[in-house]
């Protein structure tokens, strides 16, 4: 009796663990395909194809030519909200601590233009500049370029004032 009791016992754990293995070799496949969409909102240009939430740059990438050392330069990037819904900037920063955009914090309104002030401190960092500046919104992410050249400041060699030496009487 105690044999037969052991054995429908083992059968019985034998089949449910079989069971318990087939549920977990049918979950991995769910699994695969849910991992699947959340790839997806990494891709930034999709919410942009939404003709509800759209932006337009007069202009994405400016060059400041030959600017000097010294004085920092600022451009202007004018858009407009060309979308049917407000457009939020949730961040913009520059590629560096030297590029420092500036940018409306209340949402542009359908039809409405505003603009991203970007400033380029040039004092120390004489040569090539080409730079980036990632805008965040609702819309998506949009990334604007300025570069151009910095020019060493002339140096100044100015001699000393001359001194009168002093003259004790």
């Amino acid at each position: 009796m105690k044999k037969t009791i052991f054995l429908l016992s083992s059968l019985a754990l034998i089949s449910l663990t079989s069971v318990a293995q087939q549920k977990k070799v049918e979950a991995k496949p769910v699994e695969k395909s849910v991992a699947a969409p959340t790839a997806q909102p990494a891709q930034p240009a999709q919410p942009a194809q939404n003709p509800d939430l759209s932006i337009k740059f007069n202009e994405e990438d400016h060059n400041f030519g030959n600017i000097p050392e010294g004085p920092s330069a600022s451009f202007d990037f004018e858009f407009k909200n060309i979308g049917k819904v407000p457009i939020i900037f949730s961040d913009v920063h520059g590629s560096c601590g030297c590029t420092v955009p500036t940018w409306p914090k209340e949402p542009i309104l359908p039809g409405k233009s505003s603009k991203i002030q970007v400033t380029y401190s040039t004092q120390g960092r004489v040569g090539q500049i080409n730079k980036t500046i990632t805008v965040t919104s609702n819309i998506g992410t949009k990334i604007l370029k300025i570069s151009g050249n910095v020019e060493k400041a002339p140096t100044t060699d100015t001699p000393a004032p001359a001194t009168t030496p002093d003259v004790k009487h």
